[in-house]
């Protein structure tokens, strides 16, 4: 079932994603994909969330290959398509973050409950997946503009992640 979103996002990247701009994205998918890969490597043994296999296991065999892959095709048509059509007013730029919020707790919502691609664990609920889908987009948003302010709020809000979390440093590997 994972295939079924990569191949809808590929799709709504070729009708709505500003490829022909992608390297100006370029940078911001980096710092999406690293701030995933930050999370898989910290909470290996501690995971808040985790994929499973449907009918595409034959290539999608684990979490790892899900997550990748997710980074990959989704995070990159995201971020064409995200920043590629950004708006100007204030009003309609929280309205292009929440509709992005609820297309990934929408599907994220469809795998939880409908055909199990994904669990939460220790906690995470998608309240918090909601919360956070908001972060994200916002600091995508910033990124974008100012990257280095990113990667500071991105660090704040890993340390009241962690906290909020009761997170310890005996969960690193």
């Amino acid at each position: 079932m994972h295939t079924v979103f990569f191949v809808l996002y590929i799709l709504a990247s070729i009708i709505w994603g500003d490829w022909k701009n992608w390297k100006e994205y370029y940078s911001t998918f980096l710092f999406f994909v690293i701030g995933d890969l930050l999370y898989q490597f910290l909470l290996y043994n501690h995971t808040m969330w985790f994929f499973h296999i449907s009918f595409d296991e034959e290539y999608l065999k684990n979490h790892t290959m899900i997550a990748l892959a997710k980074m990959v095709v989704q995070y990159s048509t995201t971020t064409v398509i995200f920043l590629g059509n950004y708006p100007k007013s204030i009003i309609k730029q929280f309205l292009w973050i929440s509709l992005w919020v609820a297309v990934f707790a929408s599907s994220e919502y469809l795998s939880l409950t409908f055909w199990g691609g994904i669990s939460h664990h220790h906690g995470w609920t998608m309240g918090w997946s909601i919360l956070f889908d908001y972060v994200m987009f916002t600091l995508i948003r910033i990124h974008f503009s100012h990257p280095l302010v990113a990667w500071g709020l991105s660090l704040i809000f890993i340390i009241v992640l962690w906290h909020a979390f009761d997170l310890n440093l005996d969960l690193l590997k």
